[in-house]
């Protein structure tokens, strides 16, 4: 085992925080990270996959191990379905590629979400009317405890929006290390019906169009309203939607009738926290080297070498603004370190 001391989890985490692992290492074999985990010598391990969906307000005293597991394979296919096992260190967009290229179909509609496959289950990321759970087979994963490994299976991952039984019941006992897709090989669905979608489709001048021009239409749209992680630290949507009630719903728009909202079922509506955070006037607000995203309130930014606390404390006075305004609760998508 090679472990490496004091590194700088800066290149590791789309925020960019220069957060400090006084003890790290990257972890390319199953073999590799059951060894990791039996070790003595680190009680307690801090579980680092892509890094795209955690805010760190601090430097890490615990093993950083960072699950580097790359490959791509064909499991099983019928007339009409393929199944693909992708491990989970590969970077969920290259992946949404791959799977372009050769011509699959489900997960077009999730083009350029950052992180890493790993993650995708423990979220169920979704966008653009289509989640992971839509597409998800199975995923293996090993007990951090025992080193052993388990699969689960679609219905025993209790996917909800942006939640699975990895953020809830077995939240931190286990380490996501692949997941199996059922994807199309023909007569692919399109899910084109999200409005900017169409519209983007409608300027592209695509009249039939295909799952690579459904992949350009929502690469399009998530270039032009958010930041690449790239040139702005940022974890894509810091807030959830909040889900209230219809009566509720109703009650706000008496004070604003231009508020938008989807509905869940006959009494409840989700309303969209960029809305609700734009309203409270945050959108573009620039406190210092950090702030709220110009184009996209829900997206919280760094702008250079701020620390992952004053970003939370900017979060805290989000929600408790909103919560004065609206009384909704916003709660955060992104993991708090």
């Amino acid at each position: 085992m090679q472990i490496q001391k004091n590194i700088s989890l800066k290149p590791y985490n789309t925020f960019g925080i220069d957060a400090i692992a006084k003890h790290y290492i990257s972890v390319k074999s199953i073999k590799e990270l059951q060894s990791v985990l039996k070790s003595d010598s680190y009680p307690n391990k801090f579980i680092l996959g892509g890094g795209s969906n955690m805010l760190l307000t601090k430097d890490i005293e615990d093993l950083v191990v960072h699950v580097n597991l790359k490959g791509i394979e064909v499991v099983s296919e019928n007339d009409n379905h393929i199944f693909v096992k992708a491990n989970a260190g590969e970077n969920w967009h290259e992946f949404v590629l791959w799977c372009l290229n050769h011509n699959l179909g489900g997960i077009e509609n999730l083009s350029l979400i950052p992180g890493n496959v790993g993650t995708a289950p423990i979220q169920n990321i979704g966008a653009y009317g289509v989640e992971l759970k839509d597409v998800f087979e199975s995923c293996e994963v090993i007990d951090i405890k025992t080193s052993e490994i388990r699969t689960f299976n679609n219905k025993e991952c209790k996917f909800g929006y942006r939640e699975s039984v990895f953020k809830q019941e077995v939240k931190d006992q286990y380490i996501v290390i692949n997941v199996t897709f059922k994807l199309t090989k023909n007569n692919h669905v399109l899910r084109t019906d999200y409005g900017a979608i169409t519209s983007q489709l409608n300027e592209m001048k695509v009249s039939e169009p295909t799952i690579q021009d459904v992949s350009n239409a929502v690469i399009a749209i998530r270039q032009s309203k958010l930041p690449d992680p790239k040139k702005i630290g940022n974890s894509g949507s810091f807030f959830k939607n909040p889900v209230i009630s219809t009566k509720h719903f109703e009650t706000l728009k008496l004070n604003f009738p231009d508020i938008p909202s989807y509905p869940i079922s006959e009494t409840e509506v989700k309303v969209p926290a960029g809305w609700l955070i734009e309203k409270a006037g945050f959108k573009g607000k620039t406190l210092g080297n950090y702030g709220v995203h110009k184009n996209q309130a829900l997206v919280l930014v760094n702008y250079g070498d701020a620390n992952g606390k004053d970003i939370l404390d900017l979060a805290r006075l989000i929600q408790k603004t909103i919560y004065r305004l609206f009384e909704i609760t916003i709660e955060t998508e992104v993991n708090i370190i």
